[in-house]
C-alpha cells in the first residue's frame, strides 16, 4: 500500500517514458537519431510534430539527455542510450539542470521572451556539453518572435541546440522549418497501445479486459497520454478493474452488438426497428452523435471484412466476428459504400442539429429508404433488360398491372443483404417498399403506355422558336448558350447546324440533341462547324435596340423636348405593344414610348 505521505501521480506521469527503448510506436524517429548520434552529424535545432499526447516533449527531454550524458563513469559522449545516473541524466529527468531551459511558447509569444534565448545563447553551458533550449507549443510565438530568432537559429553557438515541439507544423514559417531537422512523430498503432495499456495494467497490479482496453484505445486516437488518462479514469470507475461495460458507460459508448443489430436492420430497410433501437440507446445515455459515429466505424469495419476475413480479430468478440461475417457477405461493397457517404453526411447535420437525436433519426430513415434503391450499375443494366423485352411481353405485363411487372422482373437484386425472411417483411405503412427500385421505375414506365410515344412538343419551325423551347422547358444554361454564343447556320427539323464560341460547355451538342430528341419524339443532328453563320441572337438584339433608339432620335416631338432641355440624354427606349381594339385611349396606342434625363 502506498504511503499517504507521497501524492499519487496520475499513469501519464508516471510512466512517461524515461529512454528510448520506452518511446512506443517511434523506432524511425529513434533510428534516425542513433544513426546521426554514431556519424556525429548532428543538427543545431530540431524540430519534433504530432498529435496531442504523442510524446513530443518526453522525446526532447530524452534527445537533451542523449545529448548531454556523460556515463556513469563520467567519459561518455552523446548515446541514444543515456545511463540515467551521471548528474546530468537525473538534473535533466528532474527537470532542474540548468543548461535544459524549457519555455511554454503558449504563455510567452513576445519578442521579449525571445530576446532572453538569443542573450542567454551566447554564454557557454555551465557544466553540461550542450545549453539546450526546448520550447513548447513553438507555433505559438508571434511573428515578430519568429523573426527574431531567425538569424540565431539559422547561425547559432556550437554549444546550443534548439528543441522545438508543436501540434500545428503548417503554422510555422516556412523559414523556421528550413533550419531545422523535422521529426514525425507518428500516432500509435491501436494493436501496440492495447499492449502498451495491458502492461501498465499488470504493473499496477490491475485486472483488466481485453475489449476494454482496446475501447480506451480506439478512443485515444493513437495518443499515448489520452489512453494513459483514460485507463486513470477506468481504474477509479472500476474500483482497481477495468471491464468492458464500465468503460463503455464512462465513455458514452453504445453496446458494440446494439450497434450491430442496428446497422443490420437498417441495412434491410427495417426503419421501425432501427428507430427502436436508437431511442433505446438514446433512453440509455448514448448520445446520438456517437451511435452514428460507431455505425461508421462498423460499415468501415464491415468493408473491411468483405476484404480480409480476419480484419479486427483483437477489436471484437467471438459472436460480433462470426456477425459481422455474415452481414460482410450477404452486403455488396456498393451499398456499404454508399451507406459510408450517407452516414458522413449524416453524421454533420446531427452535430449542428438543434435536437441531434431527430437528426439521428432522420438519417437512419434515409439510409433505410435507400437500402432497397439498386447502384447506377444495377440500375443501367435493369433497363437495359427492360427496354430488350419483345413487346408482346410489355403488352402483357401493362395488363396484368404494376405489381406483376415489380415481382416478376429477374433482374439483379438491388441489395444483396436478406437479413430477414419473407415472414418477417415489414408492413407497407411502417417499412420501407421491399420491392426492388429498378423494378419501381420500370412499372411507371409501363403505367405510362402508349403516352410515353406522344411528343412533348411540336417541332419548331424555325432557330428562334427552338430557342423559345428550351426557355420555356426551364433549361436556362443551353438557352442562355444559344443567346449569346451560337452563330445559326442552317436549321431545317431534325437538322441543326450552328458555328459554336469557344465559351461554351463542352457537352453542349449532346445535351441540346437530348432534349430535343426528348421533346419532339423524332430524331436530331447537332452539327459543328468552325466557321460561317449569322448574328447571335443577342447581336441581333443590340442591333434592334440600336435601330429603334435610332428611330426615336428622329422623332420630331423627341426633338423638339430635347430643345427645350439643353443637355438632356436619352436614356431608354421601350418598345410597348400595341393596344387592343376597345381600349378606352386612343392616343394610348402609340407604339414607342421615349425617356430621357437631365
Amino acid at each position: 500500500m502506498a504511503d499517504d505521505a507521497v501524492p499519487y501521480r496520475v499513469l501519464a506521469r508516471k510512466y512517461r517514458p524515461q529512454t528510448f527503448d520506452e518511446l512506443i510506436g517511434q523506432e524511425a524517429m529513434v533510428r534516425t537519431l542513433a544513426n546521426a548520434i554514431a556519424a556525429g552529424r548532428l543538427a543545431h535545432a530540431f524540430i519534433l510534430t504530432g498529435v496531442r499526447g504523442i510524446g513530443k516533449t518526453t522525446t526532447a527531454r530524452l534527445i537533451a539527455r542523449a545529448l548531454n550524458c556523460i556515463g556513469a563513469d563520467g567519459k561518455g559522449g552523446p548515446t541514444t542510450t543515456p545511463c540515467g545516473q551521471c548528474e546530468h541524466c537525473v538534473a535533466i529527468a528532474e527537470s532542474r539542470h540548468v543548461d535544459v531551459l524549457e519555455m511554454d511558447a503558449a504563455s510567452r509569444t513576445g519578442v521579449d521572451d525571445i530576446r532572453e534565448i538569443i542573450d542567454g545563447s551566447r554564454y557557454s553551458p555551465a557544466s553540461a556539453r550542450y545549453k539546450i533550449y526546448i520550447i513548447d507549443e513553438v507555433h505559438m510565438l508571434s511573428r515578430n518572435a519568429f523573426n527574431a530568432l531567425l538569424k540565431t537559429l539559422e547561425e547559432p553557438p556550437r554549444h546550443v541546440k534548439f528543441l522545438f515541439a508543436t501540434t500545428e507544423i503548417r503554422k510555422l514559417p516556412v523559414t523556421v522549418l528550413s533550419r531545422c531537422q523535422r521529426f514525425d512523430l507518428r500516432r500509435v498503432d491501436q494493436d501496440i497501445l492495447i499492449s502498451h495499456l495491458d502492461r501498465i495494467c499488470g504493473l499496477e497490479e490491475v485486472k483488466a479486459e481485453p475489449l476494454a482496453l482496446a475501447m480506451i484505445a480506439r478512443a485515444a486516437e493513437g495518443s499515448v497520454r489520452d489512453a494513459l488518462s483514460l485507463l486513470d479514469q477506468a481504474i477509479a470507475h472500476g474500483a482497481g478493474a477495468v471491464d468492458e461495460q464500465q468503460v463503455r458507460d464512462m465513455l458514452g459508448l453504445a453496446d458494440r452488438a446494439r450497434i450491430l443489430d442496428l446497422t443490420r436492420a437498417v441495412m434491410a430497410g427495417k426503419v421501425m426497428e432501427a428507430l427502436a433501437a436508437l431511442r433505446e440507446q438514446y433512453d440509455l445515455g448514448a448520445d446520438p452523435e456517437v451511435v452514428l459515429s460507431d455505425m461508421l466505424e462498423t460499415i468501415h469495419w464491415l468493408t473491411r471484412l468483405k476484404l480480409s476475413p480476419d480484419a479486427g480479430e483483437n477489436t471484437s468478440s467471438e459472436a460480433e466476428r462470426t456477425l459481422g461475417a455474415e452481414m460482410a457477405k450477404e452486403l455488396a461493397m456498393p451499398h456499404l459504400t454508399r451507406a459510408w457517404q450517407m452516414l458522413l453526411k449524416g453524421l454533420q447535420d446531427v452535430r449542428i442539429a438543434p435536437q441531434p437525436i431527430s437528426a439521428a433519426e432522420m438519417v437512419l430513415i434515409r439510409l433505410a429508404y435507400a437500402a432497397d434503391l439498386p447502384t447506377p450499375a444495377d440500375a443501367i443494366k435493369m433497363w437495359q433488360q427492360e427496354k430488350d423485352r419483345p413487346a408482346k411481353g410489355g403488352s402483357e405485363r401493362n395488363q396484368s398491372g404494376p405489381d406483376s411487372g415489380i415481382h416478376g422482373h429477374d433482374a439483379p437484386s438491388a441489395t444483396s443483404m436478406q437479413a430477414h425472411s419473407a415472414a418477417e417483411e415489414p408492413s407497407q405503412a411502417s417499412q420501407p417498399t421491399k420491392a426492388h427500385g429498378g423494378a419501381r421505375i420500370m412499372a411507371l414506365r409501363q403505367d405510362v403506355g402508349s403516352d410515353a410515344d406522344t411528343p412533348k412538343h411540336p417541332v419548331p419551325l424555325n432557330f428562334e422558336a427552338m430557342v423559345a423551347l428550351f426557355r420555356e422547358e426551364k433549361e436556362g444554361v443551353l438557352a442562355a448558350t444559344f443567346k449569346d454564343l451560337v452563330r445559326p447556320v442552317a436549321y431545317r427539323p431534325g437538322l441543326l447546324t450552328i458555328t459554336l464560341d469557344d465559351r461554351a460547355p463542352a457537352d453542349f451538342s449532346r445535351r441540346v440533341k437530348a432534349c430535343l430528341t426528348e421533346w419532339t419524339g423524332m430524331d436530331w443532328q447537332v452539327v459543328i462547324n468552325t466557321e460561317g453563320g449569322t448574328e447571335t441572337i443577342w447581336e441581333k438584339e443590340l442591333a434592334h435596340k440600336a435601330q429603334v433608339r435610332e428611330t426615336a432620335l428622329q422623332d420630331p416631338l423627341l426633338k423638339e423636348v430635347m430643345a427645350i432641355f439643353p443637355g438632356a440624354t436619352l436614356v431608354e427606349v421601350h418598345e410597348m405593344t400595341k393596344m387592343s381594339a376597345d381600349s378606352t385611349n386612343p392616343s394610348d396606342s402609340n407604339g414607342e414610348r421615349e425617356e430621357s434625363e437631365e
